[in-house]
Parts: C-alpha cells; sequence; structure tokens
C-alpha cells in the first residue's frame, strides 16, 4: 500500500529541505498545488478551462475543484508508490477529501509535523543573511560567518539581510500559519494519523526520524 506524506510545519521549520530530500531518496513526487494550478494555464483539459475562469475572474479556486485537480494528478504513473503533497490539505474540510481520495487509490495518510519551537523559528528567520555573491547563506545566532557580517569565502561582499526577515514580519507570520494550521493538526490527532518528529536538530537526523515515522 503506497503512502501519501502530508508534510506540515512552519515557516522555517525546514520542511522544503525534507520534502526535497523524500524526493530524492525515496523517488516521489513532490505535488505542489500551486504549481499544478500554474500548469494549468497552459493546459487544454476541461478541469483546466474550469480552473482559468476562476481564476481570471480572482475567484478562489473551491474545495470540490481543488481535491479533483489533486486527483488528476495522483493519477499520473509517477505517484503510483505515493507521493508528497505540499501546500494541500490546507482545511479539515480538504483533508477529509484527501481522506476519501486515499481510499479509492488503495492509498494510506501519513501526516508528519516537523515540529520547532517557536523561538528557535524567529531566530532561524530573522538571523538569516547570504552572500550576494555566492549565495551562501548565514545565521547571525546559529550559523554566523568567521568575522562580522561579511561571507567566509567573499570578503569584499556584506551579507544582505532580506526586508522580510525582520521581527515584526516574522511573528506575523508565525501567528497566521498557527491560526491557519490549527484546525488541520486538530483533525489530523483526532483522526490518529498525526506524527511529530523533532524539528530541532540537523536535516540528516530530521530526516531519519521522518523516514522512521512513514515506516511506522
Amino acid at each position: 500500500m503506497a503512502k501519501i506524506i502530508v508534510l506540515m510545519g512552519a515557516p522555517g521549520a525546514g520542511k522544503g529541505t525534507q520534502a526535497r530530500l523524500l524526493q530524492e531518496r525515496l523517488h516521489l513526487p513532490q505535488i505542489s498545488t500551486g504549481d499544478i494550478f500554474r500548469a494549468l494555464k497552459n493546459a487544454q483539459t476541461p478541469l483546466a478551462k474550469e480552473v482559468r475562469e476562476l481564476m481570471e475572474r480572482g475567484q478562489l479556486v473551491p474545495d470540490e475543484l481543488t481535491i479533483r485537480v489533486v486527483q488528476e494528478r495522483t493519477a499520473q504513473p509517477d505517484c503510483q508508490n505515493g507521493y508528497i503533497l505540499d501546500g494541500f490539505p490546507r482545511t479539515p474540510a480538504q483533508a477529509a477529501s484527501l481522506e476519501k481520495l486515499a481510499a479509492e487509490q488503495g492509498n494510506t495518510i501519513v501526516a508528519i509535523l516537523i515540529d520547532v519551537p517557536r523561538e528557535l523559528l524567529e531566530q532561524r528567520m530573522t538571523g538569516r543573511r547570504n552572500c550576494p555573491v555566492c549565495g551562501e547563506i548565514y545565521n547571525m545566532y546559529l550559523k554566523p560567518p568567521k568575522f562580522d557580517n561579511v561571507c567566509d569565502f567573499h570578503p569584499e561582499a556584506e551579507l544582505v539581510h532580506r526586508a522580510d526577515d525582520n521581527v515584526e514580519t516574522v511573528k506575523a507570520r508565525l501567528a497566521t500559519y498557527e491560526k491557519q494550521t490549527q484546525p488541520l493538526m486538530d483533525y489530523y490527532k483526532a483522526a490518529g494519523l498525526l506524527r511529530t518528529v523533532d524539528g530541532t536538530g540537523a536535516p540528516e537526523a530530521i530526516y531519519e526520524d521522518v523516514l522512521r515515522q512513514i515506516s511506522a
């Protein structure tokens, strides 16, 4: 029985890194609803036309249509051994639709939360700096450069701090995430499908933990 992996985690929790490792090592497609909707802009199918018309009118794509889009994408041959979902489900209603789809496909769902304390998330996000020359990423709290605010490999380059990595913006993003995601986490807890991994360690250690939860 193939697994549908629903990865959950706050901004800065390392969800993207884990999704990439799972994709590379387990050879499972990472399916992003955002990517699917962008691809539908050029596709010539009745479903694509329906989605395009809604988007052109500036309307949100309803749950019923979103699950049809996911169903069509996950019916492709590359999903027969399972797949990773990114950005879906976002609500308990979407999660219920996904359970129905999983039953139809003969798959099982595993929802994995990469759990990181809020204080550490704030440090990870507000402390980020990158080199404008080589793109090397530093963190002023967790992985500082050898010399203050300059790249180890390009000492002539002053590190760049993204404007949206300021304390106020980061706190607002985390608050929005918590508010939007809590109902979904409650849903998966109640369904007995939520598994939590400690996201404070090194990426490889987290990956091993994620793998254990998938295999359990």
